[in-house]
């Protein structure tokens, strides 16, 4: 499937996200495990939440999703030793989340499973997580010397460890606390940067006991089960990213988005674009099963270029591609380091980008960790793809519209992953 896209003379009009990515896969995991019934609603309809339904289902769990009004799952949970062995292979499709959260909770449960992925997750790392969850007890193999998917894992019978994760990375913490919650013994993890909180947020607010002290977590096994939590999931704050930069870089632009999750684990991009001069305004602050949440508001602005380094990455990880965009239309020279994890998502970011936004005319210097953008400089439409990766198709959307001429998509069905209306709500705020 390809697209094409033409600058159009405004972007105007509201913007309803998607459920938040994050947040539906933990509401779903951590249902699952709780005993009673909860209900999820405004649940993220991509193809990666979909795939942990799948996997929860395999896993003897009973929930059933229901796309209108709202998308809602009912979850009946299980309690902690409720799940059952699979009888085949877990398919986490694309879902680095869905793999990465469930061998933490596989590595619990006293039963062999086996999970795997399309060729993209299958060329993900995974010894960031066999490593630490070995150590606790666990028996894990994958290919290449334990480092890739598919995984066979054989848990139970786990204890707890202190351990210093190698990267800021949520899906790796959250993966050991799904195990430490179920190990004898206290867990402490040592984070280097702080990474996004929802696992600790909802496991908190569903009875597990889990204490914070700067970047060090305590996670103590849980004493009774967990209580069930039904909750509306805000809007997904990376989702609104490419409205944001579209916002601020279309010289006839006014959006609001609405319903955005403000988690400040998650708002590196609001400071990121802030810092820029993005005309940003927030508005409607409100609270949303413990998530802060509200609606934000973009103009058109004039950017200068920032520095995007250290602290900052862990809260915008997966809106550096879009950011690069804002930063090729900016005043001045942009750096982006400390951002290494991007060669090892749905695509090599660092690279992927570069390439792609390069061919609409951008002038950016790859770096082993990040790049140097060049800025500002005149997008001109040409053929580009998105290399399966939705958060590159969708950044190239947001390029062609500020692009001179027709830009024209290839592989845009890739944004199904994670916002399957994206090209409808492009289409409706062009004018």
């Amino acid at each position: 499937m390809q697209k094409s896209i033409t600058r159009p003379s405004s972007l105007k009009g509201e913007v309803v996200l998607p459920g938040d990515k994050s947040l539906s896969h933990r509401a779903a995991i951590f249902n699952s495990l709780a005993v009673g019934r909860a209900t999820v609603t405004n649940f993220a309809t991509g193809a990666d939440c979909r795939s942990t339904l799948s996997c929860l289902k395999a896993l003897g769990v009973a929930l059933d999703y229901s796309p209108h009004p709202s998308p809602t799952v009912n979850i009946e949970g299980r309690g902690g030793s409720g799940l059952r062995e699979p009888e085949d292979v877990l398919d986490a499709g694309n879902s680095g989340t869905t793999t990465r959260l469930l061998t933490g909770l596989l590595a619990a449960q006293p039963f062999l499973s086996v999970i795997t992925g399309d060729s993209s997750l299958r060329s993900r790392p995974m010894a960031r997580i066999i490593k630490p969850l070995e150590l606790m007890g666990a028996h894990i193999q994958g290919r290449k010397n334990n480092t890739l998917a598919p995984l066979a894992i054989r848990g139970g019978d786990l204890h707890g460890i202190d351990y210093l994760l190698p990267v800021a990375s949520a899906q790796l913490k959250s993966s050991l606390v799904l195990a430490a919650i179920f190990a004898s013994g206290p867990t402490r993890l040592e984070e280097p940067a702080l990474s996004r909180d929802h696992t600790e947020r909802l496991l908190s607010a569903m009875g597990a006991r889990i204490e914070r002290d700067g970047n060090r977590l305590n996670v103590f096994p849980i004493e009774k089960e967990l209580m069930p939590c039904s909750l509306a999931v805000p809007g997904d704050i990376s989702s609104a990213a490419f409205w944001l930069v579209a916002g601020a870089i279309h010289p006839g632009a006014e959006l609001k988005v609405l319903n955005c999750g403000v988690n400040p684990t998650r708002t590196g991009i609001l400071d990121i674009l802030s810092a820029m001069g993005a005309r940003l305004t927030i508005v409607n602050e409100r609270s949303e099963g413990g998530e802060p949440v509200a609606d934000i508001i973009v103009r058109s602005s004039r950017l200068k270029a920032a520095r995007i380094e250290g602290p900052l990455i862990p809260r915008s990880i997966d809106e550096i591609p879009v950011l690069a965009v804002a930063a090729c239309c900016a005043e001045g020279d942009t750096v982006i380091k400390d951002a290494a994890e991007l060669r090892v998502k749905e695509s090599d970011r660092i690279d992927t980008t570069a390439r792609e936004l390069t061919r609409l005319g951008a002038r950016i210097d790859t770096l082993p960790d990040g790049m140097i953008i060049h800025g500002p400089c005149a997008f001109t439409g040409a053929t580009v793809t998105g290399h399966g990766d939705h958060r590159l198709a969708m950044t190239l959307a947001v390029a062609g519209i500020v692009a001179a001429g027709t830009t024209i998509i290839k592989n845009a069905q890739a944004v199904d992953i994670s916002y399957p209306t994206f090209w409808r709500d492009l289409e409706a705020v062009c004018r």
